[in-house]
């Protein structure tokens, strides 16, 4: 059985490299797949794994989002010789089953280095170095029947190239991974978008890592435009959605396109899944609260996954009920319109998980982005429940010193107590971080918690000071705001 093992490179893109782990071991988890690792960098772009079969390889890259191809390896080394000298090895002593390929009608050698650039003629003497491969069809760029690839990896510093490669590998081209998906769905082309609306790629990769396969039930609690719906139906989900904001839910708000004034008749979540082919995995979105769920205990979803709002372009509001000391003048036949309250970020992630835990399948997952300050990180302030196991944490830079992180959870417990959460879970740890005004913290760029009288009055100091520094230096500072006064009036006079 070993000896059938068959030795392969994956090639990922240097694109949110901190999410490429989590990917290939949600993958890995879903399909059930074997591999080996016989590479352990994880920031490389190319890693060295052994697969069973090519099946194996293909299955995993019909999913991978973080992956660009995968190329069966036949030499890798790290030193030129030595490169030449495995190459001629596995060539004679894999004649019969490489006889095919190299007698294909045409192929293609291609030569690509990450960090280094080499020129047209240099990548001509790379190909000629392997005169010695078999190889009888006649040369096609456009459309080879086989493509051979050359591969250096000179490092990950740009600014310390090393003398020679650390790698140097050879193989040929197995099948490409799923990131044309991430210009298809491209938002550039979406009916329905908002100011919060996930970006593909990033929503590909939530969907990959909740495991969301065909005929699952997906939910978003903050649906916002349905990107991630989008995403989960694009995968096979059967996808279901909320949101608090009516406006949002009804594509009623104002359009976030500068060049579109009002929103079109046609614009709707529905219509996003319609266009790329989903319509028939559409359930519902709902307008709801998620602070005072409406579901039965009986709802069970396979995978929840969603981005809460954070206060920035979004705010975080929840339903309260508000007490008016006033005589009670409302009618039956008059409209009503529910108050809201801010709802604090440490409890509407307590709030989450607990969901989580209440209607998730047993081995389900919740997918969700954690915002936070880096000065503040540590995993205490991760929030856990006694329900759910962290699986997988990566990070993204945001503006600033922000930053959030993608948190996959696995239910492996069944919900039985109403109780459930752990007594040093959600509220403790997120206490020190995330209960703190996260908004307040991103909009003060010197770390301190200000109020908004505080913050103009020292941008009014900064401005202050630099028309002195300007005068000092012989300029003339110019009031912007003075001059469009002035054209706001000449055009009235």
């Amino acid at each position: 059985m070993t000896k059938l093992w068959k030795k392969y490179i994956l090639w990922f893109a240097q694109e949110h490299v901190d999410f490429r782990v989590a990917e290939f071991e949600s993958i890995v988890k879903l399909f059930s797949l074997q591999f080996r690792n016989l590479s352990e960098h994880r920031l490389k772009p190319f890693w060295l794994v052994e697969f069973p079969n090519d099946e194996t390889a293909h299955q995993y890259a019909s999913r991978s989002i973080a992956l660009r191809s995968i190329i069966e390896l036949y030499s890798h080394a790290h030193t030129f010789p030595e490169f030449h000298k495995q190459l001629q090895n596995h060539v004679h002593s894999h004649q019969g089953a490489l006889k095919e390929f190299f007698k294909a009608t045409s192929f293609k050698i291609t030569v690509e280095t990450y960090n280094k650039h080499f020129s047209q003629r240099e990548k001509v003497e790379k190909i000629e170095t392997m005169d010695y491969l078999p190889i009888e069809g006649a040369v096609n760029l456009k459309n080879p029947q086989v493509e051979w690839w050359y591969l250096e990896f000179w490092g990950l510093d740009p600014t310390a190239v090393p003398a020679e490669p650390e790698d140097i590998l050879f193989g040929r081209m197995l099948v490409h991974g799923q990131r044309h998906l991430i210009k298809q769905l491209s938002l550039k082309q979406r009916k329905f978008i908002g100011n919060t609306s996930m970006d593909a790629q990033l929503s590909l990769l939530m969907a990959n890592q909740a495991l969301v396969r065909d005929g699952d039930l997906v939910f978003d609690p903050f649906v916002g435009t349905g990107s991630l719906l989008v995403s989960a139906a694009k995968f096979g989900g059967y996808v279901l959605g909320a949101d608090i904001d009516f406006m949002m839910v009804h594509a009623r708000c104002r359009p976030s396109r500068i060049s579109q004034k009002v929103r079109e008749k046609d614009e709707s979540i529905r219509a996003n899944l319609q266009q790329y082919g989903c319509a028939d995995r559409y359930m519902d979105v709902l307008v709801a609260d998620f602070s005072n769920p409406l579901w039965h205990r009986r709802i069970t979803f396979d995978s929840i996954i969603t981005d809460p709002p954070y206060g920035i372009r979004e705010a975080t509001e929840k339903v309260e009920t508000k007490v008016n000391p006033k005589d009670n003048t409302r009618t039956a036949d008059m409209a009503h319109y529910p108050s809201t309250s801010h709802y604090a970020l440490h409890h509407l992630y307590a709030d989450l998980l607990e969901f989580g835990a209440k209607h998730l399948k047993l081995g389900g997952r919740l997918v969700c982005w954690l915002p936070f300050h880096r000065e503040d990180y540590n995993e205490s302030i991760i929030p856990q429940h006694t329900h759910l196991r962290l699986v997988a944490n990566s990070e993204q830079p945001l503006a600033g010193n922000a930053a959030r992180r993608l948190l996959t959870y696995e239910k492996h417990i069944e919900y039985i107590k109403e109780d459930a959460l752990n007594e040093n879970s959600n509220d403790t740890q997120l206490t020190t971080a995330a209960s703190q005004n996260f908004r307040e913290r991103y909009f003060n760029t010197n770390g301190e918690i200000e109020s908004r009288q505080e913050r103009r009055m020292r941008k009014a100091a900064l401005r202050e000071q630099g028309r002195l520094e300007m005068e000092m230096r012989g300029k003339l500072p110019s009031d912007g705001r003075a001059k469009k006064c002035d054209l706001n009036k000449a055009r009235f006079n």
